[in-house]
């Protein structure tokens, strides 16, 4: 993914790279650096929501619709883009 992201941005002449590999890695980090922040936020709205399965089931409320919300909120007052 990365690698295609600079090899299209240097085709656009968007960006002048010296170091392709390096920026191709450092951008392959950043990436798996949000994938990671966005497992951590997961994990978190399934520890939320775990409290209130009660609750999810007595009011029929639909788990996914309650996850994507949830998750939605947090992201946002974190500045975590999904």
């Amino acid at each position: 993914m990365a690698f295609a992201i600079v090899r299209n941005l240097i085709k656009q002449e968007k960006i002048i790279v010296e170091k392709k590999t390096k920026l191709i890695e450092e951008l392959e980090n950043l990436i798996i650096e949000e994938f990671q922040k966005e497992d951590k936020l997961d994990q978190e709205v399934r520890e939320i929501l775990s409290q209130y399965m009660e609750k999810i089931r007595k009011e029929n409320i639909e788990y996914q619709t309650m996850f994507r919300m949830i998750k939605t909120k947090l992201a946002k007052e974190r500045n975590i883009v999904l």
